[in-house]
């Protein structure tokens, strides 16, 4: 079935091409990636990876434009080498390519820093299309072409259904009173409502958010609920029947 984002869009004959890394573990698999990619005059293949650990250190020297990343990695998993990358080169943009393809791996993927997130049975032109998408700057999730701020929509709408793991929490410059703001943020609530539910002033609350734009250099309070959720500092809001008195 042709993607709905499907696109004829190539670089033009004065643009580079797209510079492409492919990491997977099978060496197989990455032939075949790699004669599918190879045959488009605007994409090419720099380098191949088949473990974890290489991989980071390929993809930080190397730079490329796409990574191809499978998941179950030896040394680091590909989730855990596209957080890392991402901490460090956040213009790489990663594909997930995997063989478990549900709606919560997809979130997590995305939340982490993927771009996109396919099963390995992706058509060839689905996966030259998306290539193409994600080195623009787009999302593909779900087979549709999103941009960053309605990826960012989507993340949100699914951190209410799924959350965070607990494993995934790193250091916070925020204060708790700040990331409690942060959280409330997260849920949709507009100032009144935060101030509302945590029993302070309006003008506090825009003092806090004021006070999280700047420590995370970020310009929005949906960038900075983003930012949180890519880092691990928000939990899953409780609901009642997982609430202790």
């Amino acid at each position: 079935m042709a993607s709905q984002f499907q696109t004829n869009d190539k670089a033009t004959e004065t643009s580079p091409p797209i510079r492409v890394v492919i990491v997977d573990d099978h060496p197989f698999f990455r032939q075949g990636v790699r004669d599918v990619l190879n045959e488009e005059s605007d994409i090419h293949v720099v380098a191949e990876s088949g473990d974890g650990h290489e991989a980071l250190g390929l993809l930080e020297e190397i730079e490329p434009d796409v990574v191809l990343m499978d998941v179950n990695l030896p040394g680091l998993n590909g989730l855990q080498v596209t957080q890392q990358l991402k901490q460090r080169c956040p213009n790489i943009n990663v594909i997930i390519l995997t063989a478990y393809d549900d709606e919560e791996q997809i979130y997590h993927a995305i939340r982490i820093g993927a771009s996109a997130y396919f099963a390995k049975d992706v058509l060839p032109s689905q996966l030259l299309a998306t290539v193409r998408a994600v080195s623009q700057g787009y999302y593909v999730i779900a087979n549709k072409r999103m941009t960053p701020k309605q990826a960012e929509q989507w993340l949100l709408e699914l951190y209410l259904r799924y959350g965070i793991n607990p494993e995934d929490a790193t250091f916070s410059p925020l204060t708790n009173r700040e990331m409690e703001v942060l959280e409330v943020i997260i849920e949709g609530l507009s100032n009144k409502e935060i101030a509302y539910r945590l029993g302070i002033s309006q003008q506090t609350v825009k003092n806090h958010i004021t006070s999280i734009l700047s420590k995370l250099n970020l310009s929005d309070r949906t960038q900075a609920a983003i930012y949180a959720l890519r880092h691990g500092w928000v939990k899953l809001p409780a609901t009642s029947k997982d609430e202790t008195p």
